[in-house]
């Protein structure tokens, strides 16, 4: 297995669950949101919301800097682009043959 496969599989399970999406959603239209403000937005209890946020950053998706008592959340810039860039090499130009059982004879 290449060494980055492993690192877009440790991409894709850092989006892999419904609160960490909303999370990089709230991120996106609000850069440098503060913590506090996230646990508002996403409707989970605070030590939810930061094991969430602790798995984003080990991933290199979101950066985090102390403000303070606070810490302010940002997405990474390109941090997803590897994972987006594999994700689009899996879709077939329309003029491949789709190696179903049968498509041959459809087509």
């Amino acid at each position: 297995m290449a060494p980055e496969d492993d690192a877009l599989a440790a991409l894709a399970k850092a989006l892999a669950h419904p609160a960490r999406i909303r999370i990089l959603r709230l991120l996106l239209a609000t850069p440098g949101c503060i913590g506090g403000d996230i646990v508002e937005a996403v409707g989970l209890a605070q030590s939810t919301v930061s094991e969430h946020l602790r798995l984003l950053r080990a991933a290199g998706i979101i950066r985090g800097r102390i403000d303070g008592p606070r810490i302010c959340y940002a997405l990474n810039p390109g941090a997803l682009e590897p994972l987006s860039t594999f994700l689009g090499s899996l879709v077939p130009p329309e003029r491949d043959v789709c190696c179903l059982p049968g498509a041959r004879e459809a087509a």
